[in-house]
Order: C-alpha cells, then structure tokens, then sequence
C-alpha cells in the first residue's frame, strides 16, 4: 500500500499540473499539519484518494472547527462539522478503521487499514494547539480503549500513528518549539504501530536523516512530500505476528 506523505509546505511536485499522473499509483494521501485547508482540498479534489489529516502548530484558521464544541460555530456548514470538511478525514484523537483500504492477514483474509493520531507541537507559547507532554499523554490515553479493541480484533493496535511533532530525541531539536513528545515514545513501545508519520521539523540538506527505527516503528519525516509503502510480511512460524514491513521509495 503506498502513501503520499505531506507536511509544512506546499510542495511544487504535488502542487502541480501533474500531479493525477505521477500519483497515480498511490492508495491514499496523509498530511502531517501545518498545511492550509485549501491545499488539503486542492490534493483530495486533483487526486481523488482517500486523504487523513492532523492539525500542526501553524495554519490554524480552521482548527477551532474540529475541537470539541465545533457544532457552536454556525458559520461552518454540517459537512464541516462533521469533520469531513475539504473531503478529508481528520484523524486526531480519533481511531480510525479504513474499510476501503484492506490490508491481508496471515490466513489470508482482509482486515482494515487502522489509523490513529494527535494534532499540534509541545507547548512553547501561548497559542493554539500546544500542549504540554502531559496533555498530550492524556490524549494518548483516550485512545488506548479503541486500540485494544484493534489488536483483539485485527491482532494489532494501528498501522499508521499520524503526528505533527516527532517523538523526542527522534528528529526533534532542542529549542522550544521543536522539542517531541516524550509520550509518543511509549505510544511507540506500548502500542507498535507500523509507522509513525511526523512533520514540523524541517528538512533543507539532502543527507538529513528521514527515517529511524525505534522497536518495530518506522519513524519518518514527511517534511515537504514523501511516498512511503507498507507491507505486512508473515513469518514462516505458525503463531509469530506479522512484520511491518516500510520503504520510503522516493521524493517523487
């Protein structure tokens, strides 16, 4: 299964005359926070792929809409309100289960591609979605009932952990802004989704690290765009869980 991964910028190769043609192939588009909704919309209206999106720290007009309480915002129609706005799904804080997008289990039936996540950076001024790594872990909690049922369910917590910040000391920087959250480090350990997938910290030298394995995740910058696939892969022995398997194929 193969993602378009975006974040942070609007990209010239996706923001593009072609971009139907070059991503023709991939199943569906996440975006990693701090993108404009119009651009949300342009990619989800050119290419017609199911498309998730988290909220960043930045381009926030419309994050008040998708907080608890939206239905208060009568300037917003029903659609909007009901977080399907621009034709996207919104993903924090939720546990999505993706029954258009099926992945194989071992025996050889189909199972959902399962999708969580959690918008906005840590906490380094007074404004919109920041928060503290309390905060953040008390977020993480709300979604530890929706995940059990997954691994009783599918045998496993999630595939995707979409996020705009990085985990910390896991491509985060040491200012303020940029520090990662040390609660996605045992989301990571607790729950071992396939990936997670982050923006927020940005990439401007080729050699910049994008990917680092921690357990079995694969930590990846989506800093600008990115195509990243996910395989399953079973194990010969009978009874041993599947292994994620991920490759960034190229910045195409």
């Amino acid at each position: 299964m193969k993602f378009l991964c975006v974040s942070d910028q609007v990209d010239p190769l996706v923001y593009s005359p072609t971009a139907k043609e070059r991503y023709e192939d991939i199943d569906a588009v996440i975006c990693a926070g701090d993108l404009s909704m119009e651009y949300v919309d342009y990619i989800v209206t050119t290419l017609g792929k199911p498309t998730f999106f988290v909220f960043g720290n930045h381009d926030l007009k419309e994050f008040p809409l998708y907080k608890k309480g939206a239905r208060s915002l009568t300037a917003m129609n029903d659609v909007q309100l009901m977080n399907k706005g621009h034709g996207a799904d919104y993903v924090s804080n939720k546990v999505l289960r993706i029954k258009n997008l099926m992945l194989p289990k071992e025996d050889g039936t189909l199972t959902p591609l399962l999708i969580t996540g959690v918008s906005g950076s840590i906490k380094y001024n007074a404004g919109e979605a920041q928060y503290t790594n309390t905060q953040m872990f008390i977020q993480l909690l709300h979604l530890v009932p929706s995940l059990l049922w997954n691994k009783i369910r599918y045998g496993r917590y999630c595939d995707i952990f979409l996020t705009h910040a990085s985990p910390r000391h896991i491509h985060d920087k040491e200012d303020n802004c940029h520090k990662g959250f040390e609660c996605f480090n045992w989301f990571i350990k607790k729950f071992s989704p396939a990936m997670l997938l982050h923006g927020h910290i940005h990439l401007y030298d080729l050699h910049d690290i994008r990917r680092t394995d921690c357990n079995n995740t694969a930590v990846i910058n989506v800093f600008s765009h990115l195509v990243v696939e996910y395989t399953p892969e079973f194990p010969s022995k009978k009874g041993v869980p599947f292994v994620p398997h991920v490759s960034i194929l190229s910045d195409r």
